[in-house]
């Protein structure tokens, strides 16, 4: 009877299970039977807490473990790339992150004629699209997540342009800017001729669409992809009939 007594509080005491709060306003939140605070202030950079990583990359918390996690210190500090119960991210998902750091534009029109100038029916027509970082690349930018860095590297590799006049020509280079040393010839790979004059449209000009495809290629975490952003820019230029004087 002493014996099956006994094998009754052995029982309960296995079965009997410790509850702690989810967050306590000291200790922080509780995650894998440890509290985690974000350390304030934050060690300086170079601090072996951080165990070789920078100050913007994660953060250093404060880990308490009250009921003596196996292999977690009873207290202190620990590097963490992202907060104690946080869903992993994808090397997808911070390719993603690391475009949205970056700040790509439609492109910058260069077009002869000008705006607000004018050009001629049957004259060559130039385009083309100044380079730069945000406006035709490379424009590079990095996300981190959990010790995976991924980098992504965007550049325009063609621009769709829309005449006005139901023309569409796609250029897979920036153009070539045009000079007033090339005279009347024509772009060596990105032009255009108009037909009609402007004034055949309502509103007495063309309205010149430029549409860029970025191409961003992405690597880290062991994979790599790739992804697009369309972005555009447009102008309005006069074409005039060939005035004959008799």
């Amino acid at each position: 009877m002493n014996s099956s007594s006994g094998t009754g509080l052995n029982n309960e005491k296995k079965n009997r299970r410790v509850t702690v709060p989810c967050s306590d306003p000291e200790l922080g939140s509780f995650s894998g039977g440890c509290y985690y605070k974000v350390a304030s202030p934050q060690p300086p950079a170079g601090d072996p807490a951080w165990k070789g990583h920078k100050p913007d990359d994660g953060k250093v918390y404060q880990v308490t473990c009250p009921m003596g996690t196996p292999g977690l210190d009873a207290v202190g500090l620990q590097w963490m790339a992202q907060p104690p119960g946080a869903a992993a991210v994808s090397p997808a998902q911070l390719a993603q992150q690391a475009v949205d750091k970056m700040t790509l534009r439609g492109p910058q029109i260069g077009i002869a004629p000008k705006p607000g100038g004018k050009g001629v029916v049957g004259m060559p027509v130039w385009m083309w699209a100044g380079k730069s970082t945000e406006t035709y690349g490379p424009n590079t930018a990095s996300a981190s997540a959990g010790g995976t860095t991924v980098t992504a590297t965007a550049k325009v590799s063609k621009v769709v342009w829309k005449l006005g006049d139901g023309s569409t020509v796609t250029c897979t280079t920036a153009g070539t800017p045009y000079k007033a040393s090339y005279g009347k010839k024509a772009s060596p790979d990105c032009g255009h001729r108009y037909t009609q004059a402007s004034s055949t449209t309502s509103s007495g000009k063309y309205h010149v669409t430029a549409t860029a495809t970025w191409t961003i290629d992405w690597q880290g975490g062991g994979q790599n992809g790739q992804l697009t952003e369309i972005r555009n820019s447009a102008v309005d230029i006069t074409i005039a009939e060939v005035q004959v004087l008799n």
